[in-house]
C-alpha cells in the first residue's frame, strides 16, 4: 500500500481532477472545465491541492484568500478512499496555507444534500451559518 501524498495540483492532472469530482458526486458547475481548472492551478491567489495515492488523484481541495477571508471549495475524496483521513489532511494543509496568507476566518461551500459532507464539516469544527444564503448567477 502506497502512502497518500498531499501536494499542489499540476496542469498535467487537470483531467484527473475533473474525473475525481465526477466520481465523488460533486455537483457539476459551469467552471468544471479543463480550462477553468488550469486557470485555478495557475492563479497565485488559488491553492489547489490534491491527495495522490498509487499515482492516482484521490482527493482535492481549493482554497483562496481574497484579503478579507479564506474560502474553500471542492473538498472531495474518491469513494474508494474515504474514511482514511484524506479530507482532514487536505483541510489541515489548506487551512495552514490560508492562515499564512492572513486569513482569520475561513468559509467553506458545502453541498447541503450530501449528508456525508455536512457531517464532515460539523465534525471538524465548522458550523452552518444559517444567517447567510448563497446567491449565484452563471455568466
Amino acid at each position: 500500500m502506497n502512502e497518500t501524498v498531499i501536494r499542489r495540483a499540476s496542469p498535467e492532472g487537470a483531467d484527473a481532477l475533473l474525473a475525481l469530482w465526477r466520481a465523488s458526486d460533486a455537483t457539476a458547475s459551469p467552471t468544471d472545465t479543463r480550462d477553468d481548472v488550469l486557470a485555478a492551478i495557475a492563479n497565485p491567489a488559488c491553492i489547489v491541492l490534491v491527495a495522490e495515492s498509487n499515482d492516482t488523484i484521490c482527493g482535492s481541495i481549493i482554497g483562496t484568500f481574497d484579503g478579507w477571508r479564506g474560502n474553500m471549495y471542492r473538498l472531495a475524496v474518491h469513494p474508494d478512499h474515504r474514511r482514511q483521513g484524506i479530507a482532514r489532511r487536505l483541510l489541515s494543509e489548506v487551512e495552514a496555507m490560508l492562515t499564512e496568507r492572513g486569513a482569520r476566518r475561513i468559509t467553506a461551500l458545502v453541498e447541503s444534500d450530501h449528508p456525508w459532507a455536512v457531517g464532515f464539516w460539523s465534525a471538524v469544527g465548522y458550523h452552518l451559518d444559517e444567517r447567510m444564503s448563497r446567491y449565484v448567477r452563471n455568466l
